[in-house]
């Protein structure tokens, strides 16, 4: 394999992991707090292209103001939501699944109704960096950075800030964290809130790549759901970035060879696998196997 091609494939599981990341990130967050699968997360992103797309043509924003627009805006909608639908269904995991694909329903077609079967998208911008008779676009390198700056900051309020220990805390033992003084409700009213801001993110970063309709949001929801699969819940940070990695280390050269179609056959397949053999994830794994090498050394 000649240079030029391998710098080829390493571009393009650069933008994979960054599709893959952004997608899951706020989905995985709320799952490993809330213990909630939101059915309505595809329409959440979808939400965030809207905002940006309209900010854009309609208010002729710049692009980085339509994105901080997004995310401001979703992490509102958030904090309504949860307030009004989600935390009534807490206990009930079922009721949730069910609660949340409603609400997908009424954002989707709510949104046809109010503006139509698409809207005109956002150029792409044209930034482009050529080697080896490649050319590749800096849109999607900069997708990528934005990517690892998101999981550097997720991480960053996790374990150096006092509500990120508040919200493992919470994460953990919900019923001693109350018990010691923390407002469980506050947190996962924040961490919805902050879910639904990423996703709101990722709308606005992939409006420019994308057609802008309604139901976009099955675009990202389908390998986002396999991405928290494999990751599991456990921790949402270290799930993220090892299955997302892993993922687009599987798709990528499929995609190269035969074409995105078997790169998303692969993804499935692979996603079975590790299912089968690991049940609760990359994340899941990794802690009990931190636990196991933690009692080994208690024991010597």
């Amino acid at each position: 394999m000649n240079l030029p091609y391998g710098i080829n494939l390493l571009y393009q599981f650069a933008d994979n992991v960054a599709f893959l990341l952004l997608a899951a990130l706020g989905l995985m967050i709320i799952l490993g707090v809330l213990d909630v699968i939101n059915l309505a997360h595809g329409e959440l992103i979808m939400l965030g292209a809207y905002i940006t797309t309209l900010s854009y043509n309609e208010m002729h924003l710049p692009l980085p103001v339509c994105v901080l627009l997004s995310v401001i805006g979703l992490a509102l909608f958030g904090l309504v939501l949860e307030r009004t639908v989600i935390r009534r269904f807490y206990r009930d995991k079922l009721g949730a699944l069910v609660a949340t694909w409603g609400v997908s329903l009424i954002l989707s077609q709510g949104v046809l109704i109010l503006f139509g079967p698409s809207l005109v998208s956002v150029p792409l911008p044209q930034w482009t960096v050529g080697y080896g008779g490649y050319a590749f676009g800096g849109y999607r390198l900069m997708l990528f950075g934005v990517a690892v700056l998101v999981v550097w900051l997720a991480w960053w309020v996790f374990y150096r800030t006092r509500l990120g220990v508040w919200t493992r805390a919470t994460m953990q033992n919900p019923e001693m964290a109350q018990a010691l003084g923390i407002s469980t409700r506050r947190i996962y009213m924040l961490t919805f809130a902050a879910g639904s801001a990423l996703a709101g993110l990722t709308g606005a970063l992939y409006a420019p790549t994308t057609t802008i309709v309604p139901l976009m949001g099955t675009t990202f929801v389908d390998v986002a759901f396999i991405t928290v699969v494999v990751g599991g819940g456990t921790n949402p940070i270290v799930g993220a970035l090892t299955s997302s990695a892993f993922l687009a280390l599987i798709s990528t050269p499929l995609s190269s060879v035969l074409g995105t179609f078997i790169g998303r056959i692969g993804l499935l397949i692979a996603s079975l696998v590790i299912i089968r053999f690991l049940p609760r994830g990359f994340s899941g794994y990794l802690r009990d196997a931190g636990r196991r090498r933690m009692g080994r050394g208690l024991v010597s």
